[in-house]
């Protein structure tokens, strides 16, 4: 588990060794118990795209790779096996995003932080949190043509994308704290393009418990 420093212990990121909390629902109220948040979470379809839902009760909201909230007692999660888990923090809201290469290519980070803004809660503060990076991240044409200032080398000298910079540029004038693990090479961590993991890590995120 990672708790980044500066999220005042409301914004948690978990490992493999904490469970699949997508399906486990064991694991996932022994996580809530351990981070001191309730076991029902506000949830969505995670369908790489771009779409992004203002959500005010635990379960469910329907296909978006992006919520935000500002009800101060109900935790978000999205889940993740090599996607980015993005957090933004604004005083008294929170907001959470799912990016991949295709909901980076299609802004979801940013559309977040403008659906927060727009309701009047500019976020402040951002936390990405693990996710593959461009050491192991290969990409074809099709994929890197939508990344023209954000492509490199794989550590084995094919075309990669370097998600976190192009995630970092859809957070300028925020204060920005992110992971450094890369899902696929680093043990601990599910990972779809390292084996085909069908089990997902969660990012969980909160304005506070009453």
């Amino acid at each position: 588990m990672i708790t980044p420093p500066g999220a005042d212990g409301r914004v948690v990121f978990s490992d493999a060794d904490d469970g699949d909390l997508r399906s486990d629902a064991e694991a996932r109220v022994d996580f809530a118990r351990r981070v001191n948040v309730r076991s029902d979470w506000a949830t969505v379809d995670q369908v790489h795209a771009a779409a992004v839902l203002e959500v005010s009760s635990a379960g469910n909201a329907g296909e978006a790779d992006a919520l935000w909230t500002s009800a101060s007692d109900l935790p978000l999660a999205i889940f993740t096996a090599d996607c980015f888990p993005v957090v933004l923090r604004a005083p008294r809201a929170v907001g959470i995003a799912h990016a991949g290469w295709r909901g980076a290519a299609a802004g979801v980070v940013g559309k977040l932080r403008e659906a927060m803004t727009n309701s009047g809660f500019a976020p402040e503060r951002a936390f990405v949190g693990p996710g593959i990076g461009p050491c192991c991240f290969e990409v074809g044409a099709d994929v890197a043509a939508h990344f023209e200032t954000a492509t490199g080398e794989t550590s084995w000298g094919t075309v990669s994308v370097d998600l976190r910079s192009v995630i970092r540029g859809q957070l300028a004038g925020i204060h920005v704290w992110e992971s450094s693990t890369c899902t696929k090479h680093d043990p601990g961590w599910y990972s779809h393009r390292s084996d085909g993991a069908r089990e997902r890590q969660a990012a969980i995120a909160w304005v506070g418990v009453r």
